[in-house]
Order: C-alpha cells, then structure tokens, then sequence
C-alpha cells in the first residue's frame, strides 16, 4: 500500500507538508502552489488514505452500522436504505449493512460483528412504523431508530417516524375540499402506530371540515393486502347510504376499493373518490385512473436518520444524551381519483 512517506519522496517534500495537505489542515500553513502540487502527486499515485490507522488515534472510523429489519428486501421501502447511504457518502461515511430478515439471532450477531468493527454509531431500520425494545449497545455508541420508536421514551436513543397523522389528514382534506361529505376508511384491525394515527388524522379532518364522524364509515381488514380488503370494501360500498369517497390505510388495499367499485359499476373518481396511503409505485402509478395517495418518505426518513446518527458520533461521548423524535411530514400525491361527488358536481 502506498504510504504517505512514497507521496512526499515523489513529490519532494517532507512527510507533514503532505500529512498537513491530505487531511485538510494546510491552510496558512502550507503555500497554495504546494498544496496543488502534493494533490497532483497523490491523484497520480492512487494514494488513499488509510482510515483504519487513522481510526486507531482518532478513535472515529467513520463507519456506521445499518442494521435492517427486512427492509432491504421491500422495494419501496429500501428507499430509506438509499437516503441513509447517499447522505453517509456525502459526509465521507461507510455505512455497513446487515439486513437480518427479521431473524433475533441475526441481529445479535450482527450487532457483535458491527461493534466489533468499531462502527461510530448505528441505525436500525424497522420494516414498517413499529413500538419496539431497542436492542442492547454501549453507551459509547450511539443509536437510532428508522421508521420505528423505542417501548420506553426515556430510552436513549433517537427515533425517526413518518407524520402519520398528519398525512392521513391532508388525505381526507383532499377529499372534503372538493364536496366529499361521506367518506369510508378501509384500515387494518392490527394494533400498530399507524392503525391509531391514521384514523386520528381521519377523525381530525373530519371535524375540520364540520363533518360528525360515524364509526359505521369504518370497516377494518385483518391485513393490509388487497385479497384481505375485498369483504370490508365490499360491506361498504354495497350499503344503500354508501360513502361517496373512500380513504385507504395502505395502496393495497385502495387496490381492493377499485376491484370492488368495478364489480359493482362504480366508476372512479365519477361515482367513487378513492385516496391511498404510501404511494406504492407499482400499485399507484398502475391502477386505472392513478390513485391519490400519500407519500410515505421513505428517502427523506433515510436521509434524516444518517444526518442524525452521524450529528451524534460527532458529539462528547461523556454529554448527556437527550433522546429526541423526528417526526417527517407525509405529502400528498396527485393523481386522477379525486373529483367532486355528483350531487355537487350537478349544483355546480
């Protein structure tokens, strides 16, 4: 390997004039003209530095250990994956991954080998917004949570979320700002985060719109797939007083919304407005017209989750540290679903 010694000899100056030049410390030190000439002779060496000596009187290897629940092998939601890394590379870090396909063992495993390879910190990323016990690290190292938040608040660590409620509420405030004055849920009966804060946010644009919530309006599938929304979404498109818009837990299920509505000759968004949540690609871009939705920001979520994993390995292992929530907004997405009900259509 080459060394700093074989780069000053090329370049005929002493091995701190280059040690001073390549890490960044030359300024009003080392003459401009000098500066470049050193860079020139590295680039044409191929000189690069060795990190893990650095990282040995440093201390920092500049290194962060990704630990992923599954969320490698989800399509959309590996965009946290991608966000994470693309912030690490711009801040000279190396994320090392494992993704542990939800298998406990795995990540004790994995967490050994990564704190072995003395990583500055680590990022654990849920499959989906979940309550979880934090797995165990030393205190040297800090920890956050991605698309999850620890069983005990007080833990420290930081935890990364999407606005769960709040885009549930842009989603029915879509729908009530065009006329929509019954609108169904389609969620999940799963006692997870986003079962109870999307319908919070359902309820809550309900009422800014002077709607009074009827919990009739409501039906719940056991999952969020399509093959288990069609019974609800059949119940309550069939009912004599159906709603005239439906808001979906999840695309798969405004996917089931749309089979059934077909059945029944409803067309969208002429006789049915439908609005989704996660804005699932493959689903939303697919569906006939394209589906409304919201954004789940898987991206900005990995984005966010290295800024803050990379802000806490800067900062004095012996200061207190104060776990903190970042909650990322949920942006609605566009499509072709949304229209005004007929009756109001008509009167305008």
């Amino acid at each position: 390997m080459l060394t700093m010694k074989d780069v000053a000899t090329r370049a005929g100056v002493s091995t701190s004039t280059v040690s001073l030049v390549l890490s960044g410390r030359h300024k009003g030190r080392v003459r401009d003209a000098v500066v470049e000439h050193v860079r020139d002779v590295a680039d044409m060496l191929g000189y690069v530095p060795d990190l893990m000596a650095r990282g040995l009187r440093t201390r920092q290897t500049h290194t962060i250990g990704l630990i992923s629940d599954r969320v490698a092998s989800i399509p959309f939601a590996g965009q946290m994956i991608g966000g994470a890394q693309r912030v690490a590379i711009d801040e000279q870090y190396l994320i090392l991954l494992v993704d542990t396909d939800g298998d406990q063992r795995v990540v004790r495993n994995a967490l050994t080998m990564l704190l072995q390879r003395n990583v500055d910190a680590l990022i654990y990323a849920c499959e989906y917004h979940q309550v979880i016990v934090p797995p165990a690290v030393p205190d040297r190292v800090p920890l956050v949570i991605l698309d999850g938040r620890p069983e005990d608040p007080s833990s420290p660590v930081d935890w990364i979320v999407p606005d769960e409620r709040g885009g549930a509420f842009a989603a029915v405030a879509e729908l009530t700002a065009v006329g929509h004055r019954r609108i169904g849920f389609c969620t999940v009966s799963r006692d997870i985060p986003a079962r109870s804060l999307r319908l919070q946010g359902y309820r809550d644009a309900l009422e800014a719109a002077g709607i009074v919530f009827d919990p009739d309006l409501v039906v719940e599938a056991v999952e969020a797939g399509t093959v288990h929304t069609l019974e609800p979404a059949r119940a309550l498109l069939s009912r004599d007083d159906r709603p005239t818009a439906v808001f979906c837990f999840g695309d798969r299920m405004a996917n089931a919304v749309y089979h059934v509505a077909n059945e029944l000759g409803l067309a969208i968004p002429g006789d049915l407005s439908v609005v989704g949540f996660d804005n699932q690609l493959d689903i939303a871009d697919g569906l006939v017209p394209g589906l409304t939705t919201v954004q789940l920001p898987h991206r900005a979520m990995g984005e966010l989750a290295a800024q803050v994993t990379i802000q806490r390995a800067l900062e004095d292992l012996h200061a207190p540290r104060v776990p903190s929530e970042h909650i990322v907004p949920c942006p609605i997405v566009r499509r072709c679903s949304v229209a005004a009900p007929r009756t109001v259509a008509t009167m305008t």
